[in-house]
């Protein structure tokens, strides 16, 4: 994990720590060749150079972002934004479901959409193979 990701959950609120501290370990097991950054102000993982997962901290929760989370079809995540974003939100570390976010950070691997090329496509995405 990044250092600035630890940081950034170092920085919070005992509970929201929690959460996150439980997020970025589920992750990193999840997606160990993922590279971890602070972009944007949160922490997100990569694949390829293409966002899959973050976290931020809201004013009442921890959000929880899948970039391609629409394509999912999972029950549990809720569309964000114009794009094929989904999010779950967590008030509480018991809130996780550790079989939940193991199944979707597989199908963050296994289901993409470019968002690493979105400005050169003028807001156009593509599926990934």
């Amino acid at each position: 994990m990044h250092p600035d990701t630890r940081t950034y959950n170092a920085v919070q609120s005992p509970g929201d720590k929690a959460i996150c501290d439980r997020l970025a370990d589920a992750i990193e097991r999840a997606l160990p060749d993922a590279e971890n950054k602070v972009w944007h102000g949160h922490p997100v993982w990569f694949l390829a150079g293409n966002p899959v997962v973050g976290y931020s901290k809201l004013k009442s929760c921890i959000r929880l972002l899948f970039w391609s989370g629409q394509s999912f079809e999972e029950a549990g995540l809720r569309p964000e934004g114009k794009f094929k974003a989904a999010e779950v939100r967590y008030a509480t570390a018991d809130d996780l479901d550790a079989a939940t976010l193991h199944r979707w950070l597989g199908k963050a691997r296994a289901i993409q959409w470019d968002y690493k090329n979105l400005v050169t496509r003028k807001g156009r995405l593509e599926r990934l193979k």
